[in-house]
């Protein structure tokens, strides 16, 4: 048969991509913007704006939006490129291309407009509320559907190794999302998590470290096993080596998460288990980082002069570096120094800054003339973006590398005489205020470098036109003769649902191992007969708490340290937090633990605190929340709440609404009394929110103390 009648004849759909790029670039801008208000907040809190920008509404708004809005639409742009030629077939469905494209763009704009408005159910990376989870599975099926639907009909039967990250990634984020997102709706803007606590507190950072993981490093690993190669003209250095990072990878990093609860309440077996496999996770990530890196062998003079390169090597050493630096601090030793303080925060952003940032960036770059017919329009400029990216990555980590560091000192150094040299928090915020100015610095260099891009992308595509479907031939499937004596992954490589089912296997055996001990055997976490559920107006009062975005600021988890006891209190136990939906342990501390803050000043204090901080805390950060003082507690739905917490096996004894609006009006009477008698005087103060909130902060951690003796509030 002749070649002519053996071809057939398709095109590549390369407006998908152009769109995905566009939105990459435009969501970049706005998520970079909002962190560095979010910075600025840290220093000058004159920058809450208003009610809905404080620094722990848009704290999520941020993440949600570099994550799930600049990588996310990055992803899929690379996806949607490399698929369609490493398959040699045009997307499954032109129609299901532009439902992802805009269902996904929806899901972000409603990311920003809720998380504004204090919608959220407070969970790392997975703050937004159900209606929207909902539309991100619906969505993220109509990716799965149109990739696997292009697999299918592919031209090349050999599903190179960017397809097997594409799949990893898209099974495993669907198995996250279920189960992390497994909640009951009280009403269309609020839901109750079915995990409490500590089973919570696993479940969350099972999800979290894991989506740091499948969406934030396997996808790019993809991409970076296919631009990388093509922007270098060299082939991936070693197939094998490949093999290994893909399977390893995804084996191992499904374990890690619980190295996020270090000296917590959660058991030391579960603790232990994110040690141990995030340690061996240093093995394939290093392997494929070389395996990046040597793939430019022989190429080092090109790499001086093509800024796409200069953008690939950084951000491949990015990963390494954040690779070796995530397994080093789950060491105990080390995350005793670490967590809660600035160099958690440093450490993410190399990772985001360099790995995912400059991927995206080098991508873009070699993309945009290909998508336009032309050449990029000022090699310069992207040279310029490239130092501008470099030192923005630089100026913003290593004042926070430092502010950690002088956290943890300041918060562990005792006296000569056995004291707390610093027993004043706010001693050790004061004094990393500088560092918070480089850090800023550091995000607008950075931010200016996104502009800096998206102008040259603007010219580039001016210069040329868009080449909407790229024409191209292949043989069918069915011409291509099969090989004798593959071997096995030679056989898997070739069948996408094997691919799918043994990295679904793969994943789920460290989920299953973790995860269910947690659930059903009771001994895991013990109860405490005095722990006692919140009342229903601490109920709203932690759900306003919530709102505001408290957690992102303030940790609930005093850890077994001389340091925190000597500060904080009595160290926390697993069975004070079976009532709490969610958990709110926290991640970072920008202002002190509170957990054992309940009866610890009385109720004028943490009023004037939440109307002006600094009156009570000279040199506070924090913004005022004077609007709580004025709003009115909405309690709606309070009982809907407590019935979804019945269902739940929380021990309430309310049957009506009526009795419900009682025993809020009745300790809602009783505190605005004693505010009456502290010297606060304001009309209806009984209704407000304020009202709420501090009944809630005063019941935190007083259902146990050290002697075992209850002290309920």
């Amino acid at each position: 048969m002749s070649e002519k009648t053996t071809l057939e004849h398709f095109s590549y759909d390369n407006k998908i991509v152009r769109d995905f790029g566009i939105a990459t670039t435009i969501w970049g801008i706005v998520g970079m913007l909002v962190g560095l208000l979010a910075a600025l907040q840290l220093i000058w809190p004159d920058f809450n704006i208003t009610q809905y920008f404080t620094f722990g509404r848009i704290r999520p708004l941020h993440t949600n939006a570099v994550i799930f809005a600049f990588v996310g639409n990055g992803i899929f742009m690379g996806v949607y490129y490399s698929l369609q030629r490493l398959l040699k077939a045009r997307m499954w469905s032109d129609l299901l291309s532009k439902v992802h494209f805009w269902g996904w763009q929806a899901i972000i704009l409603a990311a920003a407009i809720t998380l504004p408005l204090g919608y959220t159910s407070s969970a790392e990376y997975a703050e937004l509320e159900w209606p929207i989870d909902l539309g991100i599975a619906l969505i993220w099926i109509v990716f799965g559907l149109n990739m696997f639907g292009t697999i299918f009909k592919r031209r090349e039967q050999h599903l190179y190794v960017a397809i097997w990250f594409y799949i990893g990634t898209w099974v495993t984020v669907t198995l996250l999302h279920v189960i992390k997102n497994l909640e009951i709706p009280v009403h269309m803007w609020n839901s109750i998590p079915v995990f409490a606590g500590v089973q919570d507190a696993l479940i969350q950072w099972w999800y979290g470290h894991n989506a740091v993981a499948f969406f934030l490093t396997t996808p790019y690993l993809g991409l970076m096993y296919y631009f990388l190669p093509k922007a270098a003209n060299r082939p991936v250095y070693s197939y094998r080596l490949s093999i290994v990072h893909f399977w390893a990878l995804i084996f191992i990093y499904i374990w890690a998460g619980p190295h996020h609860l270090l000296y917590t309440s959660l058991p030391d077996w579960a603790q232990s288990l994110g040690t141990v496999f995030s340690i061996m996770l240093i093995a394939p990530s290093w392997g494929g980082m070389l395996n990046g890196l040597l793939t430019l062998r022989g190429a080092w003079d090109k790499v001086r002069q093509d800024p796409i390169l200069k953008f690939m090597v950084v951000a491949i050493t990015a990963y390494g570096m954040a690779t070796l630096e995530g397994p080093l601090l789950s060491i105990k030793s080390i995350n005793a120094i670490s967590h809660y303080t600035d160099w958690t925060v440093a450490h993410v952003h190399v990772g985001t800054l360099g790995w995912n940032g400059m991927l995206t960036f080098g991508i873009l770059y070699w993309l945009w003339p290909k998508l336009y017919g032309t050449k990029l329009f000022s090699t310069r400029l992207a040279n310029t973006h490239f130092w501008m990216s470099t030192l923005g990555t630089i100026f913003y980590t290593v004042p926070l590398y430092w502010a950690g560091w002088t956290q943890s000192m300041m918060w562990k150094q005792f006296t000569a005489d056995g004291f707390l040299a610093y027993g004043n928090f706010l001693e050790t915020v004061t004094q990393i205020i500088p560092m918070y100015g480089l850090r800023s610095l550091g995000g607008a260099i950075y931010v200016l470098g996104v502009f800096l891009m998206a102008y040259n992308l603007i010219k580039t595509a001016r210069q040329g036109s868009l080449i909407r479907d790229t024409k191209a031939s292949a043989a069918p499937l069915q011409d291509i003769p099969m090989t004798d004596g593959v071997s096995w992954h030679r056989w898997i490589e070739r069948r996408p649902i094997q691919m799918l089912v043994a990295s679904a296997l793969v994943v789920l055996i460290g989920g299953i191992v973790e995860i269910f001990p947690m659930l059903v055997i009771d001994k895991n976490v013990p109860t405490i007969a005095s722990v006692q559920p919140y009342t229903p107006l601490e109920l709203e009062g932690r759900d306003l708490y919530i709102r505001e975005g408290c957690v992102s600021c303030h940790s609930q988890m005093i850890r077994p340290f001389r340091s925190e006891t000597e500060r904080y209190g009595e160290f926390s136990k697993s069975g004070e937090f079976v009532y709490d939906r969610p958990f709110l342990w926290g991640s970072k501390r920008t202002g002190p633990d509170l957990h054992r803050i309940g009866n610890k000043y009385p109720h004028s204090w943490h009023y004037n605190h939440m109307l002006d901080p600094e009156s009570m805390s000279p040199g506070s950060i924090m913004p005022s929340y004077e609007w709580m003082i004025d709003q009115d507690l909405d309690t709606e739905y309070t009982f809907a709440k407590i019935k979804v917490l019945k269902y739940l096996n929380t021990p309430y004894e309310f049957t009506a609404d009526e009795q419900v609006q009682k025993a809020i009006n009745a300790q809602a009477r009783r505190i605005a009394k004693e505010l009456n008698e502290q010297g606060i005087e304001q009309e209806n103060l009984e209704d407000k929110e304020i009202v709420a909130l501090i009944a809630y902060l005063q019941r935190m951690g007083t259902d146990i103390q050290a002697d075992g003796v209850v002290n309920n509030n």
